[in-house]
């Protein structure tokens, strides 16, 4: 059983998904891949995980950085998680691009190399949107593609984090830092 709840943003209607102790699930209404890891059993309910994220959207809403994450379950395969597992390491009003995430994704795989593009199918099935910020992954030349809300909608999360883009976007040794998954060579 999964529990639903509702919150109305400034970008448009959002729907919550939770387990009953964590997050499962954040989308915009008519956004792509809506309530895919939610079980098709399922109410609406108030619970405090709700009552946290719903916290965190009025912060985040009033251009402010949260500063603080509500309990989250990824409900996905392994390398999905890993890329959103990176993703929650961008910090509020920065950007990364696919590349280097997939280039964090090769080292921790211990494989020379990933596809950009493979990352970028991870990204767009981002079941926790907002929360898991996959609205600050661009192109590699600061392009704002592959969001399942809407470029419109990306362009103006971007705005209201005032987000550097894209001549400081953060790298693979900033994301590593701030991750804490550095390995020996500082990578």
């Amino acid at each position: 059983m999964d529990y639903l709840h509702h919150y109305e943003s400034p970008l448009g209607a959002i729907t919550l998904a939770s387990d009953g102790a964590a997050l499962v699930g954040l989308w915009f209404d008519e956004q792509r891949f809506f309530a895919a890891s939610v079980s098709t059993e399922r109410e609406e309910k108030p619970l405090p995980v709700f009552e946290q994220a719903d916290r965190w959207l009025d912060l985040y809403f009033s251009g402010r950085d949260p500063g603080f994450t509500p309990p989250l379950v990824m409900r996905t395969t392994e390398f999905r998680q890993a890329v959103w597992n990176i993703m929650l390491s961008i910090p509020y009003g920065r950007t990364t691009t696919y590349g280097t995430i997939a280039q964090i994704i090769a080292r921790q795989s211990g494989v020379p190399r990933m596809s950009a593009q493979a990352v970028g199918g991870a990204v767009g099935h981002n079941a926790i949107a907002l929360i898991i910020p996959c609205h600050r992954v661009v192109g590699t030349n600061g392009a704002l593609v592959g969001y399942g809300g809407g470029l419109d909608r990306k362009a103006a999360l971007l705005a209201l984090e005032h987000a550097v883009l894209p001549d400081h976007p953060v790298d693979e040794k900033e994301i590593c830092r701030i991750s804490n998954k550095c390995h020996a060579d500082g990578v």
